[in-house]
């Protein structure tokens, strides 16, 4: 935690005061549940502790959405998203690191013993994490779908993610990002079947209406990463 502060500090000595103002609520929504956690002493077993880590994970994230970056110059505005994202990114390697050391023999979280909201945690603790982790939790998660141990919409998530960061098409409609201010989704594999593949993983609506949600959000962050090959980014 000490080396991810040093970093951060550094990122944020670089920014104007303006840009320190919008990111400054990511990193104070974190310890804000750190705190609290604090104050409640340790967790007692393993599925307050999933929840919890499942709180850090999503406290930044919930913030970093929305912050108006567009107010900033473009050449301030990724450095401004960086610094924005590296506590989150703190938080997600820390959590990583605790999630794999208390996997159980079975290969995963279980809702049958751990609870809905811990089984979530665990998925999305590994959903933020990278392709070692979505390589080796897609083949334990897809016939738990079935069982009703992981939900649908969980495994593709994960399926989608992995796709587009290997630069294959994403199959369900899950993955989108923001260029430009807006919110676009990744290549889709199959368009025709893309509904047909949605209702295999019982996502309550659409992919039409899915995708207005997304870009009826007046503001998002900037996705790091670059865009495919051939994918249009807008203006």
């Amino acid at each position: 935690m000490w080396l991810a502060a040093i970093m951060l500090g550094l990122q944020v000595q670089g920014l104007s005061p303006e840009a320190q103002a919008i990111i400054a609520p990511v990193a104070t929504a974190i310890e804000d549940v750190r705190a609290q956690h604090a104050a409640l002493g340790p967790a007692p077993d393993e599925q307050t502790r999933l929840k919890r880590m499942g709180e850090l994970d999503q406290a930044g994230r919930r913030v970093i959405m929305q912050l108006d970056f567009s107010r900033l110059s473009d050449a301030e505005r990724m450095a401004a998203v960086r610094a924005a994202s590296a506590p989150i990114e703190a938080v997600d390697q820390e959590n990583q690191q605790a999630l794999i050391a208390m996997t159980p023999p079975e290969g995963w979280f279980l809702k049958s013993r751990y609870g809905a909201e811990a089984a979530a945690a665990a998925f999305h603790i590994v959903q933020h994490s990278d392709e070692a982790l979505w390589r080796r939790f897609l083949p334990v998660l897809q016939p738990l779908v079935a069982t009703d141990e992981i939900d649908g919409q969980s495994y593709a998530m994960m399926f989608d993610r992995l796709a587009t960061s290997e630069g294959r098409p994403q199959r369900y409609g899950t993955q989108f990002r923001c260029d430009n201010g807006k919110w676009r989704p990744y290549p889709i594999e199959n368009v025709e079947a893309l509904e047909a593949h949605r209702q295999e993983m019982a996502f309550p609506v659409p992919f039409a209406a899915y995708r207005a949600h997304f870009e009826s959000q007046p503001h998002c962050p900037q996705t790091l990463s670059p865009p495919p090959p051939g994918m249009d980014i807008g203006d």
